[in-house]
């Protein structure tokens, strides 16, 4: 038997409110900003980009959401097991647990 993870928790919010894995993506953010804003061409690129994968991703999003329904016991198994190796990771590894910079 498989221990569950509390209610509500995911093993992907777990991962992005790790300090090593938050500071890296506001670090990304940062720069990415920063770049848009230095480059007004780049900007309109990066802008129609950003459409395009909002779009895209509302479309996977409603196009999943029947497999996704189907399968959520599956996901719920290995959403556990992720939790359960994510807690031997932050256990052996405690650099996890610093931001990047340190």
């Amino acid at each position: 038997q498989i221990p569950a993870c509390p209610e509500q928790e995911n093993v992907l919010q777990r991962v992005l409110q790790l300090p090593v894995v938050s500071s890296t993506c506001e670090s990304l953010q940062r720069t990415y900003a920063s770049t848009k804003e230095a480059h007004p061409l780049m900007a309109s690129v990066c802008e129609v980009y950003e459409r395009g994968v909002q779009g895209a991703g509302a479309l996977a999003m409603w196009s999943m959401e029947p497999v996704v329904r189907r399968l959520e016991p599956q996901f719920a198994v290995a959403n556990n097991l992720a939790c359960r190796g994510l807690d031997h990771l932050e256990e052996k590894i405690p650099a996890l647990q610093y931001p990047v910079d340190k």
